[in-house]
């Protein structure tokens, strides 16, 4: 089986391994990929809601929907002096939106040293395969 390491890297900041994925395939699109990631972050933040809601939540690769971001805000409402459960988040609509924003190159995608170009691209996994998605930053004032 191999295994796919997945890092997050800023520019001007150091790369962070996020996740490990074992893959049973020898091949593997973009967009498979990026639904791997989504759905096991997603699993993770919505299990984390359960089990430890006090702990600050791990960010995603992709903002939660403005619908979710609504829900979750009101949801957060401090009510008598506590604070009251998040709700979870759909994993389908965040694998939606980070489709959209590696299309308008939001963020993009190194398997090894080189680059993707598009969801559909296949890649061979190997053993350790090390792939880095490099979040963009939007420029203040720009």
């Amino acid at each position: 089986m191999a295994t796919i390491t997945i890092c997050d890297e800023r520019v001007g900041s150091e790369k962070e391994v996020v996740l490990t994925l074992n893959s049973l395939t020898e091949t593997l699109t973009v967009r498979e990929l990026i639904r791997q990631r989504v759905y096991q972050e997603v699993e993770d933040y919505n299990r984390q809601l359960i089990e430890a809601p006090s702990e600050p939540l791990r960010k995603l690769l992709v903002t939660p929907t403005k619908e979710e971001q609504h829900l979750n805000s009101k949801a957060s409402k401090i009510a008598k002096g506590r604070v009251t459960s998040r709700r979870a988040i759909d994993w389908e609509l965040q694998f939606q939106e980070a489709c959209k924003a590696f299309e308008r190159n939001g963020f993009f995608v190194l398997v090894g040293d080189c680059q993707v170009e598009s969801l559909d691209q296949a890649f061979s996994v190997k053993v350790d395969t090390d792939v880095t998605f490099i979040k963009l930053v939007a420029l203040v004032g720009g």
